[in-house]
């Protein structure tokens, strides 16, 4: 069912609302009608962004409203906010319809300047983090055990989404974002806010498969396929939770930093058939980062009996033999950013054992030119925004 919506008004956003969730309204209309409603938007709003205008991606000033602090709100002002893959999908359209304008962003973090009257968890001052979604349904079945992003009802992503109002989510490319208290996280004391944006993606993306299929164990022996900025984390995680950690990747120039910078224990090159012969049968884990399509096939031989590849990259096929999986007990699945209790779980873990990704600090202004950089892989290991001092 498609809506022809030519000059909407803002009594049927929830409507709009109930009947994509419902699937009887396409994305295109939802897209026309927020585009309609936020055209006067650019000049006028409290507060300041950048945003893509269409599927070009390319990021310039712009200005919305944020809603009120509700009693179970926390307001928060950004400070930084890290640069994800997730930023060039979504504000180009490549991840499925875009809404635009999209303020893209999902690795925030700030210092808490408002509170609702119902929030007794932060205050004002608080050092804070928000991360890939801002809602879900709170009742169901995942939502109860704490899996909001698998929510039966649907998880509300932080930026291109929809809340319950109909309202578009914007992003961490902004000044200010205000979130209900479940979707915000403590920042461990001391821990710098420019290194902790990331985690709050890319190291709850690594971490909570890791945690889930119990590759905590010390002495067990984990593969990190790919090395960017989860690959990295995964293997900062592994050395954390005494694992022998072996980094797979294509590019033999990344040798010297997975040993001596992250402290890998064994580094192969992938397109060598007689190094990865050579592990055959020798790893517990594998946690494969890479969204570039490659063969699974050599790295399910690798793992031992009852091993298990978890795949948190997004390549376009999975091709592999069968037998690999029958004969060798082995489980390969997949996994997407972690749960509420589990995310506060990973930044206290981090606080604790001083795990810091590695990051390039840039301005707003450079944000178009980091997700160029980006698209080439030519970023070591993550761009974080310095919203605090560049946006204004």
């Amino acid at each position: 069912m498609a809506l022809s919506i030519a000059c909407p008004s803002l009594p049927v956003l929830p409507v709009i609302f109930s009947l994509l969730r419902a699937g009887l309204v396409e994305v295109d209309s939802v897209a026309l009608l927020a585009e309609n409603l936020e055209m006067t938007s650019d000049n006028s709003g409290n507060c300041l962004a950048w945003a893509a205008r269409d599927k070009s991606g390319f990021l310039s000033p712009y200005t919305f409203n944020r809603r009120a602090v509700g009693k179970d709100d926390v307001s928060l002002k950004i400070t930084h906010c890290g640069i994800c893959y997730a930023d060039v999908a979504y504000t180009s359209g490549t991840f499925g319809k875009a809404i635009y304008p999209v303020v893209p962003g999902h690795e925030i973090v700030g210092i808490v300047q408002e509170v609702g009257s119902e929030v007794q968890s932060f205050k004002v001052g608080d050092h804070v983090g928000v991360g890939a979604y801002v809602n879900s349904f709170k009742d169901c079945e995942y939502c109860n055990d704490d899996l909001e992003i698998h929510c039966s009802n649907g998880v509300v992503f932080t930026f291109n989404g929809l809340e319950e109002d109909g309202t578009v989510t914007k992003g961490g490319y902004s000044s200010f974002i205000v979130v209900h208290k479940r979707y915000c996280y403590r920042i461990p004391e001391d821990y710098p806010l420019s290194l902790a944006a990331p985690l709050l993606c890319a190291g709850i993306t690594v971490y909570a498969p890791m945690i889930r299929h119990k590759m905590n164990q010390p002495g067990k022996s984990l593969g990190v396929i790919g090395l960017g900025g989860l690959g990295h984390l995964a293997v900062k995680f592994g050395k954390a939770f005494g694992l022998n950690v072996t980094v797979f990747s294509t590019s033999m120039s990344k040798k010297e930093e997975a040993l001596n910078l992250l402290g890998a224990d064994n580094f192969v090159v992938s397109s060598d058939k007689e190094q990865m012969k050579a592990l055959d049968k020798s790893l517990d884990f594998i946690i494969d980062t890479a969204s570039g399509d490659h063969p699974f096939d050599p790295y399910m031989s690798i793992l031992k009996t009852a091993g298990i590849l978890v795949l948190v990259g997004a390549p376009s096929e999975i091709k592999l033999a069968p037998l690999n999986l029958i004969f060798g007990m082995r489980t390969l699945t997949g996994s997407a950013t972690g749960g509420t209790k589990q995310t506060q779980e990973m930044l206290d873990f981090c606080g604790a054992h001083k795990i810091y990704p590695e990051v390039e600090v840039i301005p707003i202004q450079y944000a178009n030119e980091a997700l160029e950089r980006l698209i080439k892989k030519d970023v070591k290991y993550r761009f974080v925004i310095d919203i605090e001092n560049s946006l204004n």
